[in-house]
């Protein structure tokens, strides 16, 4: 579905991503993980279009994402839950949720979308008049990765889901990405929380320092010291 060859990415003084390449196949949950300032953050934005590559392909089904507008990309059906949420704070839950059905195709399919969100988070529907800014860490979460799932997409994009959250909400996003593939959505995770996301995703790739160190199916890197070596560095 997705495929990365040979990606280069900087923001000017920096260079952020050497040569990463690493693919998605359709239905599975891929993992990627590393420290801060591993190039966790700068790879899901050179997918969504956020950033512009430097150098190498992106392809999705077929597509040159390099080529590709943002706003086209969100319609190739790649939805992107950014880091930090980024919600609208002074906005209500399902407004919100309105900003992710913007595009002309998603927009007939708005109410069923709508329902499907709320079914799977029945605390934003309990909260839909309220403010997003005024909700818990967790529900902004939620209220974020529900926007993503309005358009309807067949990649979901989550950049550290688990961030700043208390355990027993981490525990909710990751038992969420397991059902959404179980469902059948395609789902690339970059995270910190190695032994979480690990028991999530069928594969998972090691990045530090902008480089992939390894890469594997998610039960070998849990069991292997591939994880200690190239992620804590022991």
């Amino acid at each position: 579905m997705l495929a990365l060859k040979s990606v280069r990415a900087d923001y000017t003084t920096f260079q952020a991503l050497f040569d990463v390449s690493l693919e998605v196949r359709q239905g599975e949950a891929v993992g990627v993980i590393g420290p801060n300032g591993a190039g966790k953050t700068t790879l899901m934005r050179v997918v969504s279009g956020l950033l512009r590559p430097t150098g190498g392909s992106i392809v999705m089904e077929g597509v040159d994402l390099v080529k590709t507008p943002p706003h086209r990309i969100v319609e190739l059906g790649i939805a992107h839950v950014p880091e930090s949420r980024r919600l609208f704070p002074r906005m209500s839950v399902e407004d919100n949720l309105k900003m992710g059905s913007f595009m002309r195709a998603a927009r007939p399919k708005f109410r069923r979308r709508l329902d499907v969100v709320y079914e799977l988070f029945p605390r934003l529907r309990e909260r839909r008049a309220q403010l997003a800014g005024s909700m818990s860490g967790g529900e902004q979460q939620m209220c974020a990765i529900g926007r993503a799932l309005m358009s309807e997409p067949k990649l979901l994009l989550l950049d550290e889901p688990s961030a700043g959250l208390a355990p027993v909400v981490v525990e909710q996003v990751f038992d969420l990405v397991t059902r959404l593939r179980a469902a059948g959505l395609t789902v690339l995770i970059v995270e910190q929380n190695v032994q979480q996301v690990l028991r999530v995703v069928d594969r998972a790739y090691v990045l530090k320092a902008g480089r992939i160190r390894a890469a594997g199916a998610a039960a070998e890197l849990l069991a292997s010291d591939t994880i200690r070596e190239a992620y804590l560095g022991i």
